[in-house]
């Protein structure tokens, strides 16, 4: 049967909200359930999940829509609440990602450093789950290569960390790109390193917020694209902001911090999570330091380049403090990953000479470098040269306190961070394996693989099959294969002392021949070995233009925390 004109006009008509009003119900600041349960039927009786138009006549056809509408929606409002409050247990947290450069597994006081103050990463170490033997790059941008796309960064094309082979292809698909299709606002604070042309600048790679230097470091030049702006400093530097550059004041590593602090500040009140990625450039060389921090040890008889190295890693300790006492008041830890680890082993020079006393302690022993009884730094593909720290806690979800000894790497960060996120890894991209599995149950299976590691660094326009078994490292879980000739028990002898390359003639051909499978698969993706160097270096460009068109503004965080 048909229904009159004026029985239509009397019909009240529902209209299902868009998906961002159910994201700001699911995105509710954690609560007790009763409270998150009112929340949610305010929200509905408001109709912010279901919007009525209602025409009301008389008394009668008042009564037949409380009864047929208003009372139905109570009950959807209840149950909605239930269910979202169970949602809100899963809804996915903000992630903050620290990586520092140089810093290495070693200079961390719960890592039994003898003289190191790390007080705030020694809380983070004793409330996070630690996997005690995670792997990265023996140099900076292929880490953050790996970090970024979820695989070897020589499939990325970065086989340097200047010369145009630092720039990561455009084909990839970044972990923040990833992050921002789950609805994620992606900040960077620090470092890119990844390419200073703009099409490689990481606003083009999925950033919404960029705040970095150029080049490797502040105040590096090449002659290539890979360069910062001209003259920068540790102090008071430059800073390109959303594309413009800025001046600001302090010492760099308390400005990235500041800079990521003011963001999230502006963040957390929204209906995303949000991706910090706080990338320092400490303590990479030049080795700097703020007075307070350097000051400690120039008294204890450090030269300039330790007081520097030191002074600046204690800073870095003091920023995380910041870090972790800011999220604490915003009540965000049960809401929020934070992850902590450095881009490779602790560089040589600035953390002193094995076994060559720096400086003298009050009770008058000597201080001397600390590597954890490994072998190799910065820039060598033995375990010293790719061991970092990788603390990970998440309040409230995961157990603290524990360690995970499996062998772990740094393609593993973007599967487990896609994973939280509630997104999907490209699977013609991504090599690692998440680690969610071993963050909820640390006994969770963990197939042993073959890891590789080549030191890369050949000279521009060499060809690089040339290099394939110079310089190149092959570990699992038990072993480690080093530059052809020399082969390691890690489980005996972590500290690399005893070749044993001629007791496990099987264990080294099935590594060598598993390598030379991943070369050549490899080898093509080596997209910038023919790159000509840029005539140009984009950031000093794009700085005189800015100086000759307006100059250069002050920028102050608008949040202080000290």
């Amino acid at each position: 049967m048909g229904t009159s004109s004026s029985n239509r006009q009397r019909q009240a008509k529902f209209v299902l909200a868009p998906p961002a009003i159910w994201r700001s119900i699911v995105r509710l600041q954690p609560r007790s359930e009763h409270e998150y349960a009112l929340e949610v039927i305010i929200r509905v009786l408001r109709t912010d999940l279901f919007t009525p138009t209602v025409h009301l006549y008389d008394e009668t056809s008042m009564s037949k829509q409380l009864r047929y509408f208003v009372f139905p929606l109570i009950l959807i409002a209840i149950a909605v609440a239930v269910s979202a409050t169970d949602v809100s247990a899963k809804a996915p947290p903000n992630i903050v990602l620290v990586i520092t450069d140089d810093q290495g597994y070693g200079p961390v006081g719960r890592h039994g450093h003898p003289w190191i103050q790390t007080p705030h990463l020694d809380e983070l170490y004793d409330s996070s789950t630690r996997f005690t033997r995670f792997l990265v790059c023996p140099t900076c941008a292929p880490t953050r290569s790996a970090l970024m796309t979820g695989r070897h960064p020589m499939r990325n094309g970065v086989t340097h960390t200047i010369y145009e082979r630092e720039r990561m292809t455009l084909d990839a698909t970044t972990l923040p790109q990833l992050l921002q299709q789950a609805g994620y606002a992606c900040g960077i604070f620090g470092k890119w390193h990844l390419g200073d042309e703009c099409h490689y600048q990481p606003g083009q790679r999925g950033f919404d917020e960029v705040f970095i230097h150029g080049g490797g470091g502040i105040g590096q030049a090449y002659p290539c694209s890979c360069a910062d702006a001209p003259d920068n400093t540790y102090f008071d530097p430059i800073v390109r902001y959303n594309g413009k550059f800025v001046r600001a004041s302090g010492f760099c590593t308390d400005v990235f911090f500041s800079a990521a602090l003011d963001w999230m500040a502006k963040e957390r009140d929204n209906d995303r999570p949000f991706f910090a990625y706080i990338a320092t450039n400490a303590p990479h060389f030049p080795f700097l330091a703020p007075e307070a921090s350097r000051q400690r040890f120039e008294q204890l008889g450090f030269g300039k380049a330790q007081a520097g190295f030191y002074g600046m890693i204690e800073n870095i300790d003091e920023n995380m403090g910041r870090l972790m006492r800011m999220l604490s008041e915003w009540q965000l830890m049960d809401n929020t990953v934070v992850i902590f680890m450095s881009d490779n082993g602790m560089a040589g020079g600035g953390s002193g000479k094995p076994d060559l006393t720096m400086g003298t302690a009050p009770d008058g022993s000597p201080l001397l470098p600390y590597n954890a009884e490994m072998k190799g730094l910065k820039g060598t593909v033995d375990e010293g040269g790719v061991r970092v720290p990788l603390f990970v806690r998440w309040d409230g979800h995961w157990d603290s306190g524990r360690d995970i000894d499996h062998v772990t790497a740094h393609i593993d960060i973007l599967p487990t961070l896609v994973e939280l996120a509630g997104a999907t890894s490209p699977s013609d991209q991504v090599e690692g394996r998440s680690l969610v599995p071993l963050l909820k149950d640390a006994k969770s299976p963990w197939d042993d693989r073959y890891l590789f590691t080549h030191q890369g660094r050949w000279k521009t326009g060499a060809e690089p099959n040339d290099f394939q078994w110079r310089n190149f490292a092959v570990r699992n879980a038990g072993f480690r294969l080093v530059h052809n000739t020399e082969l390691y028990d890690m489980r005996t002898d972590p500290g690399q002392t005893r070749n044993v390359i001629d007791e496990h003639p099987k264990v080294v051909a099935d590594m060598r021949a598993a390598y030379d499978r991943w070369w050549q698969e490899t080898r093509p993706m080596m997209v910038n070995e023919t790159a000509p160097m840029s005539k140009v270096r984009p950031f000093h460009v794009a700085y005189q233009e800015q100086l000759d068109n307006g100059g250069i503004p002050e920028w102050r965080p608008e949040l202080v925390v000290e």
